[in-house]
């Protein structure tokens, strides 16, 4: 049975509970490390409707689906020894809050895209993401945060890095500030199209930029299901 809107993001599936073959409907099983599976819907890109990607969306997730993602994305953070984790707004916040106190951090910082009177400019870059093109927000790194993270081991928490462009505005802000983070972990990586921004903005990134769990863009194929636009992804 199609699983209905509501039901996608709320239950962590036992490995092997849906096919990772190729010819997807409406659901893409996302797999995470430990082999177990959360269902994600497929959504349909603007344009002539040949491509799609599978969503996610944290804050409509059930506690175990995020207890889940932040256990694994923890796993991957603490590879880092990371000092203090940085959390990247929106979705971003409640995963960074999840991963830090999985490391035993007192706190972790949060980025804004609300201006506080007491921000600077100098310390803003302008921001945008795959669902939100043409509605650029500007991000902020609050600067009494500085004493935090001036000269610690930071790892960047997001929910999803896809297109890298609001990843590569936090890179850009946190170079601004003096710092550059030892690590990237995000919920999901949502197809390959990052690896060329963040590779651009500093080759040594793209090696330690990492996800709970991963997936493709997709491509409609000629008996209307999808697939995986590059051949060479591997789902699991």
């Amino acid at each position: 049975m199609p699983l209905a809107p509501h039901e996608f993001w709320q239950v962590v599936y036992p490995a092997d509970s849906f096919s990772v073959v190729p010819g997807f409907v409406d659901l893409y099983p996302a797999v995470l490390p430990d082999g177990r599976q959360i269902a994600l819907p497929i959504r349909v890109l603007p344009g002539d409707g040949t491509s799609a990607v599978a969503s996610l969306i944290v804050n409509q997730a059930s506690f175990a689906v995020e207890d889940a993602l932040t256990e694994a994305m923890a796993a991957l953070a603490r590879n880092h020894a990371p000092d203090v984790i940085v959390g990247v707004p929106t979705l971003g916040l409640p995963l960074a809050n999840g991963v830090a106190r999985r490391l035993g951090h007192p706190r972790m910082v949060a980025l804004g895209t609300s201006r506080k009177f007491w921000y600077s400019e100098d310390l803003s870059e302008p921001m945008s993401s795959i669902t939100s093109p043409t509605h650029a927000k500007r991000l902020y790194l609050d600067p009494r945060m500085l004493p935090l993270l001036t000269g610690r081991r930071i790892v960047v928490v997001d929910d999803v890095v896809s297109s890298g462009a609001s990843m590569v505005s936090v890179l850009r802000l946190l170079r601004k500030a003096g710092l550059n983070p030892v690590g990237i972990v995000a919920a999901m990586l949502q197809g390959e199209r990052w690896r060329k921004p963040i590779r651009e903005f500093d080759p040594r990134l793209s090696p330690v930029v990492a996800g709970a769990v991963s997936s493709p863009l997709l491509r409609r194929s000629e008996d209307g299901s999808w697939a995986p636009e590059s051949r060479n992804f591997s789902i699991t």
